[in-house]
């Protein structure tokens, strides 16, 4: 009886098609992250069921992208604490932000395109352990060597939120896509002004070092709920490979009209947004106000103020056609700008409206920005994504250093002068495409002018259904003319066959008058 069962399951495994077996092994395995834990019932991949892009998500995705960024800005407020400990000069320990930025966008470039090849739970939950690992070592190490090292190292994996927000876009329903995009954006800038401000009062209190065990803490609490809230989904392109994600990447970069005119528009704003913020130290450290360090940082609050308007503005977005969101954000940044070259040095009011209204309204155009790209090509969103952010990037080093140039040679006026002209830039590459253009239309304007998103949707969803009846009209007009094309071969055929049976009997009556008698 044994041997009988044992051939029955033997064949039975024999007569399982391949793809079958292949289909269940697959889904065995993606029952557990990392073949380790179980991934709960309810976050498993579900085609049938698939998960809702609810508030906890989204709020989840915010907190997650708050505190892992965060690891890249720790550092700065604690330079000289670092020189004290370490026993090296301020222009040693003056390496250790450029390090940090260097490994992020190593990991920008590197890293961030994986999302685009794997699953992305697993990429996700193993980020943000290698990030708090890493901050470990930042904690206990006494080598400065070693610090800049694993400095470096937690750079290249602070890209989570890189992650988070093409999945974000992914899993939100597709009119509430900007919304979603806001809350991880502002999750993240609010991540860049409270690490700051947090890694500040710590180290006045304590030491430098519970900063960065402060920071492992909130990466478990990050880890915890990234595990019990993030679903499950199977890799986006399976059949590519890492140097083929690599390589579509630098082709979308050189080719899509629409993520290139993003990605120009992006350097110039970022470069903008980053001077404001450099020299708006040497403009409220100088005459007329001679602020103090401590009232200088307080206008971080101002602009988390302007950071929690975020999801306001994704929901402004979720109304217009994207194009018109980057030109409201755009023109109202160059007004914005032109009160500071007005008033900024004369009346600290100017500089408080400003301060609002450029994180703001660069907020609205940023994200904008974002939303466009990313629906360029759903299957490569973290590809799309890490194009946009490394655009940022470049924007914000040319801020850094162009800016602080023509603040210190020409005066605050000269600066943010320069500011007015690159909006005027930004304007300029806006307009060369209009808002309805098709993905691969360079310059120009088509498909009218039409503003609100909900009437374009709805002009689409009347094209596609118009579509779909007109499919089967022409199948019936096609069968309708095939019949006939069948009925006429049959009518010619029968009179062939009539033809044949008269020139038949034609014949038999030519050889009875020949032969009478029937002799033949």
């Amino acid at each position: 009886m044994a041997d009988v069962a044992a051939a029955s399951a033997s064949t039975a495994t024999l007569s399982t098609p391949p793809v079958v077996q292949a289909e269940e092994k697959r889904e065995e395995e993606i029952t557990r992250d990392f073949w380790l834990f179980p991934i709960p019932k309810r976050l498993r991949h579900d085609p049938e069921h698939p998960p809702k892009f609810g508030l906890v998500l989204n709020a989840t995705f915010g907190f997650a992208s708050t505190f892992i960024v965060s690891n890249l800005y720790y550092c700065q407020p604690l330079l000289i604490e670092f020189s004290e400990t370490f026993n090296v000069s301020y222009d040693r320990v003056s390496n250790i932000p450029t390090l940090v930025q260097a490994g992020y966008a190593t990991g920008l470039l590197l890293i961030s395109p994986l999302g685009d090849l794997v699953r992305r739970r697993p990429l996700i939950l193993l980020l943000i352990l290698l990030s708090m690992s890493l901050s470990i070592g930042l904690c206990v190490t006494n080598s400065l060597a070693v610090f800049e090292a694993l400095c470096y190292l937690v750079g290249v994996v602070t890209v989570t939120p890189q992650i988070l927000m093409p999945l974000a876009a992914d899993l939100a329903p597709p009119e509430r896509k900007a919304s979603a995009l806001s809350v991880v954006l502002s999750g993240l800038l609010f991540g860049v002004l409270v690490a700051r401000v947090l890694a500040g009062i710590i180290a006045q209190f304590t030491s430098w070092r519970v900063v960065y065990y402060f920071a492992v803490g909130m990466q478990c609490v990050v880890l915890a709920m990234c595990y019990l809230v993030l679903p499950d989904y199977p890799a986006k392109n399976p059949e590519m490979s890492y140097f083929g994600i690599l390589y579509t990447m630098a082709k979308f970069a050189v080719t899509e009209p629409i993520l290139i005119q993003a990605c120009i528009i992006n350097i110039a704003s970022s470069a903008n947004f980053t001077n404001f913020w450099v020299t708006l130290t040497f403009l409220l450290g100088g005459p007329p106000y001679y602020y103090s360090t401590l009232t200088i940082g307080l206008f971080g609050l101002v602009g988390m103020f302007g950071v929690a308007m975020g999801p306001l503005v994704g929901r402004l977005i979720d109304r217009l056609v994207l194009w018109y969101a980057t030109l409201v954000g755009t023109l109202a940044l160059l007004l914005f700008q032109a009160i500071e070259t007005g008033a900024g040095g004369v009346n600290i009011a100017a500089v408080v409206i400003v301060t609002l209204g450029l994180d703001v309204f660069r907020q609205l155009q940023m994200l904008s920005l974002t939303t466009v790209a990313l629906a360029i090509d759903e299957k490569a969103r973290a590809r799309l994504n890490a194009v946009v952010i490394l655009s940022l990037f470049i924007g914000q080093v040319m801020g850094t250093s162009v800016g602080a140039k023509v603040y210190v040679d020409h005066g605050w006026r000269a600066a943010s002068g320069l500011c007015m002209a690159f909006f005027g830039f930004q304007l300029f590459v806006l307009m060369l495409r209009g808002p309805h253009c098709r993905r691969y239309t360079w310059f120009g304007y088509e498909g009218g002018w039409e503003w609100r998103k909900s009437v374009v949707m709805e002009r689409k969803r009347a094209e596609a259904e118009g579509a779909k009846e007109q499919g089967p009209e022409e199948n019936v007009v096609d069968e309708k003319t095939a019949e006939g094309s069948s009925e006429e071969k049959r009518r010619e055929e029968s009179e062939d066959v009539k033809e044949d049976v008269k020139e038949d009997v034609k014949e038999r009556e030519d050889v009875k008058e020949k032969d009478p008698a029937g002799m033949v």
